[in-house]
């Protein structure tokens, strides 16, 4: 389903690009990106929107819903390198790169917009500094990578999953979609083990666990953190990966 785009709805991604710019944006800056021709696209859950081997001729921004980045071996397992929530813009390494070499989902229902690459040239070069934050987004979504390698690689799964609830909580709330640290969570335990490396049994235990700690609460796919620098403490988790100004997302 596409459709049009209305300028309110364009608030999460203002929001993300405010939020990692060095630098205030103009109001000529900031029209251009509302003015960005958008192909608004709803996607049901686990949809590809882009495939591994694609070589496509735009790229998209999240509006609403969260949308994960992975890649699969030959023998089906899946794993998930980083989740996209409202604001971002997960493949604008296309604007570089001739073929892609992940596959970015979604994970429950998500909307999206498409833009050409050529509209996103034409802004770049009329407006240079979008061009720098873009290059910055980049480098945080990179950033991010290396952080799952650890914490995948070296934390146990308490820690995984408290510092996976953290960076969900701190990038939702820097566009506004973490009020009182409460945000929607879609992702299935299947997804989550996906995720973290672990098993779906796992991630039940898991769960369960920091409940028990009463860190969290996980009702109806929504999370709840109770306890923010208990939740913070358990998972080591400190922000300056995510390259935010507004870190806490109270």
């Amino acid at each position: 389903m596409t459709g049009t785009l209305k300028q309110t709805d364009m608030h999460p991604f203002v929001r993300k690009i405010e939020s990692i710019a060095l630098f205030a944006l103009t109001d000529d800056e900031r029209a251009a990106l509302l003015a960005l021709p958008l192909q608004m696209t709803q996607f049901e859950a686990y949809q590809d929107i882009v495939r591994e081997g694609d070589s496509p001729a735009r790229c998209f921004a999240v509006f609403d819903g969260i949308a994960c980045t992975y890649k699969t071996t030959l023998g089906g397992k899946r794993q998930v390198m980083a989740y996209h929530v409202a604001g971002d813009i997960p493949d604008i390494q296309s604007l570089h790169l001739k073929v892609l070499d992940i596959s970015i989902g979604t994970v429950g229902p998500c909307r999206v917009g498409f833009v050409q690459h050529d509209a996103v040239r034409a802004l770049l070069r009329a407006f240079p500094r979008l061009g720098d934050t873009l290059w910055r987004a980049t480098l945080i979504d990179a950033a991010i990578v290396r952080e799952w390698m650890l914490n995948t690689g070296r934390r146990d799964a308490y820690a995984r999953m408290a510092h996976l609830f953290c960076e969900l909580i701190t990038r939702l709330g820097v566009v506004g979609l973490a009020p009182d640290r409460t945000c929607e969570l879609p992702m299935i335990q299947p997804e989550l083990a996906d995720a973290l490396g672990i098993t779906p049994v796992h991630v039940n235990r898991t769960i369960r666990d920091l409940k028990a700690a009463g860190l969290i609460t996980l009702r109806s796919r929504r999370l709840t953190v109770h306890d923010w620098d208990g939740l913070m403490a358990a998972a080591e988790f400190d922000p300056t990966y995510l390259h935010v100004t507004d870190r806490d997302p109270a």
